[in-house]
């Protein structure tokens, strides 16, 4: 599933397309996770886009009449191709861009992702109203998680990849971040210190911002935009890695099950 990063990276990679006309749309398959609006077409083509940015997973889109919510779920990809290029397999939507001869291509294989119109204010849409603070931003701090973590007896891991407590930490950027900070992820989550819950703010905006550097991490079909895939993964240190030596110590990295997810830790570096 694609994390913030490689979200952030795929909405960075359509900025080219602001100040652009859609044209046409042209829908393959209304069936994703939610249906395509069958009028979306109607309200979007003859619209030039304004402004484009992302909110936790979500891609919005503002145009003068509405917004584009989209979620690329499971496996879905949007990438720019020249027009005329012929559909493949589950490439389900075209926004063609006539006067730029391009496409922005939407494929899904798994089709878990989403692709919706609102014409209110998107922040306030069900999906997005009552996420928790972005974890760039200055209002994800070390006093903020430990109010919302100091009666929670979940496990550190499964509370920071809740979206309600700061949106887009996924399972891989969880482990690395909790690696860094020393922390196992097994750790019950009112439990932490005031330094620990520091380190871990800290860690976890270290790992997000270097691998939107990096493009993200491909670890299965993940690309961005131009088809270009991600470098991340190169670096991480614990997640994938069950059985291999740790990079800061001689012993080797584990793996666990939390929440139904796999879970890299080191039992030496982290407590």
């Amino acid at each position: 599933m694609p994390e913030l990063p490689e979200v952030e990276v795929t909405c960075q990679g359509l900025k080219p397309l602001l100040k652009k006309t859609v044209h046409k749309i042209v829908i393959r398959n209304y069936s994703l996770r939610w249906p395509i609006p069958t009028n979306l077409s109607t309200v979007v083509e003859g619209q030039e886009i304004l402004e484009i940015k992302r909110r936790a997973k979500y891609i919005l889109v503002r145009f003068s009449n509405g917004t584009l919510i989209l979620h690329l779920g499971m496996s879905g990809h949007l990438y720019i191709i020249p027009e005329g290029a012929k559909p493949k397999k589950h490439d389900h939507v075209d926004f063609i861009f006539g006067n730029e001869s391009v496409i922005l291509r939407y494929n899904d294989p798994r089709r878990f992702g989403s692709i919706l119109w609102t014409t209110d204010n998107p922040l306030e849409h069900r999906l997005l109203k009552n996420l928790g603070p972005e974890p760039l931003e200055d209002g994800f701090n070390a006093e903020y998680l430990g109010i919302r973590l100091r009666a929670k007896s979940q496990c550190i891991k499964s509370a920071i990849m809740d979206g309600h407590n700061v949106v887009g930490v996924g399972n891989i950027y969880a482990s690395e971040a909790l690696f860094y900070a020393g922390i196992k992820p097994q750790r019950k989550s009112s439990k932490l210190t005031k330094k620990e819950l520091k380190a871990l703010v800290t860690s976890i905006k270290d790992v997000i911002n270097k691998a939107i550097v990096k493009g993200g991490s491909t670890m299965n079909d993940f690309f961005d935009v131009n088809g270009e895939n991600g470098y991340f993964q190169n670096e991480h240190k614990v997640y994938g890695r069950k059985g291999k030596d740790c990079y800061q110590c001689d012993s080797l990295v584990l793996q666990i099950t939390i929440g139904q997810r796999s879970s890299f830790f080191c039992n030496q570096c982290q407590k």
